[in-house]
């Protein structure tokens, strides 16, 4: 049915992410065409469908800069950044962790190696409020630190088996804006599209995984590059929140309703099921 890997081994994300597809990956599954060739995710984040189909051709991106470059350092240098996390394992604080936090501010960063900006990444990830990656607009991150009794930083198995695909295949990981990966797409390609979400209430916004965000007028550039593709012949399925303004971008395409729970909230009482479309451009 599809070019994947062997797994030996159970692969899974190697963090939590805002939005992540774990929950939703039996209806994403059940939408899939029934074969494709290459694999296309403009929007990786943290990889769900990606690892739970492990296709041995895929073309991932992000626009996070510090996200990509975990992906990358998990690919190229994976000891290194279990033992830079397992440092962080053994000093987690919360002083220890404003303190790490603190370096896009006074300029460590840029001192730091892409393997300890990858450690940094994870370690925050694992231990701040909710999991969340949010960053101002100046490109800082601003988590508070979370209360965790004993959070799983180092998960050594997981992140060999994450290694282990991502180097013995052939997988592709770009850094930028989503149209700049899909430059080779063709037909019978498969592309998912897994963009920040139009907001459900204008509270409800949350797109600060960069600090440029993701706008409107990046909605309808991605509707129009999603009719683009499918005219091509690329098959293409995209994720999205169940609003007016979804349906009427995406009116023509086939259109697939399921429930899934968010819950980024910082109100576990207004966390719960919500509506969510999967829009195929083919028919299932």
């Amino acid at each position: 049915m599809f070019n994947t890997f062997t797994k030996t081994q159970d692969l899974k994300p190697f963090t939590k992410w805002v939005g992540g597809k774990r929950q939703l990956l039996t209806n994403l599954k059940d939408l899939l065409p029934k074969s494709f060739n290459n694999y296309y995710e403009p929007f990786i984040g943290g990889g769900a469908l990606l690892f739970e189909l492990a296709p041995k051709s895929a073309i991932i991106n992000d626009y996070n800069d510090e996200l990509i470059n975990v992906y990358r350092t998990i690919k190229e240098a994976p000891t290194e950044l279990i033992e830079l996390l397992q440092k962080h394992q053994d000093n987690n604080s919360k002083d220890y962790y404003l303190d790490l936090r603190s370096v896009d501010r006074d300029g460590r960063i840029g001192k730091m190696t892409d393997a300890e900006r990858a450690a940094r990444t994870l370690y925050m990830l694992k231990v701040d409020f909710n999991g969340i990656y949010r960053v101002n607009s100046k490109g800082q991150f601003n988590v508070p630190y979370g209360r965790y009794k004993n959070p799983k930083i180092v998960d050594k198995e997981n992140l060999i088996t994450v290694h282990n695909y991502l180097k013995n295949n052939d997988v592709q990981i770009f850094n930028g804006d989503f149209e700049n990966c899909l430059k080779s797409a063709k037909k019978d390609d498969l592309v998912y599209f897994d963009p920040p979400y139009i907001p459900l209430t204008e509270t409800a916004n949350f797109t600060s995984y960069t600090k440029t965000g993701f706008d409107i007028y990046d909605q309808e550039r991605l509707r129009d590059v999603f009719f683009s593709l499918s005219k091509k012949g690329v098959k293409v399925m995209l994720s999205n929140s169940d609003t007016p303004t979804t349906r009427s971008l995406y009116e023509g395409a086939n259109i697939h309703e399921v429930k899934a729970t968010r819950m980024v909230n910082s109100n576990a009482k207004k966390r719960g099921k919500v509506g969510e479309l999967i829009i195929t451009s083919y028919e299932v």
